[in-house]
């Protein structure tokens, strides 16, 4: 895949991912928490409710694009904006930043924009996004110095060794799944995809952790070859 602009990753933790999202512009008021178990009601209720999105990390295989390309085989690329769509979707265009796109399709899906401070450079962004189709989006975060500025003080953070080269590929992935606040739908949400995939309705008092939405996320895991490496992020009220 061809991308235009190269970023380093960022860790896969919460503690980061919560500081990045804040440092845009989130409210103190919500926070990633790991989710330690897709089944153990026990670890699960450690996670405050509602919770509001879910970023999936995974290891990818060698032919992982292949393997998109016949996913989205016959699928229509996405060319939707304003008040016509039921989520924000970002097309990814900055390679190895699959943990910056995972962030935006949290914060800007459901209520959680409610959450975003108005003066914020977050804010700035999403009302700059909201009407343009997803093409033009993708342009505006090519071009935002300011975000790329912000990110870049938090991937160079964390543990995990990281490229010395951002144009070196990883070989990990980012998903966002989302609950649709105008539709009551449920979104895979993947910069690399052609566009949101559309999961089914859930019911009006799911939230993320629901059984509907967790079903969702265990086949998804249940598909991918390797455990090694698979984690879990939730956007739930801070602890």
């Amino acid at each position: 895949m061809l991308y235009q602009k190269h970023f380093t990753p960022i860790e896969s933790n919460p503690a980061l991912f919560t500081e990045l999202a804040h440092a845009l512009g989130l409210s103190g008021a919500l926070q990633f928490h790991d989710v330690l178990s897709l089944d153990d009601a026990e670890l699960l209720a450690l996670i405050p409710r509602p919770t509001l999105a879910l970023i999936l990390v995974f290891p990818t295989p060698a032919d992982y694009y292949a393997q998109l390309a016949e996913k989205d085989r016959g699928v229509v690329e996405y060319t939707g904006s304003g008040d016509e769509e039921n989520v924000i979707w970002y097309k990814q265009t900055i390679n190895n930043a699959c943990g910056l796109y995972a962030i935006l399709h949290a914060v800007s899906n459901g209520v959680v924009q409610d959450f975003i401070a108005a003066d914020s450079h977050l804010r700035r962004l999403l009302d700059a996004c909201a009407s343009l189709k997803p093409t033009e989006r993708a342009s505006v975060l090519e071009g935002d110095e300011e975000l790329e500025s912000i990110y870049n003080e938090f991937a160079l953070q964390g543990d995990s060794e990281v490229p010395a080269n951002p144009e070196d590929e990883v070989d990990f992935h980012y998903v966002c799944f989302v609950k649709s606040q105008r539709s009551g739908h449920l979104y895979e949400l993947d910069g690399d995809r052609k566009g949101p995939m559309d999961l089914g309705q859930l019911d009006p008092h799911d939230d993320m952790l629901s059984d509907k939405a967790l079903d969702v996320v265990r086949r998804f895991v249940g598909q991918i070859k390797s455990s090694t490496g698979v984690g879990l992020l939730a956007l739930a009220p801070s602890g």
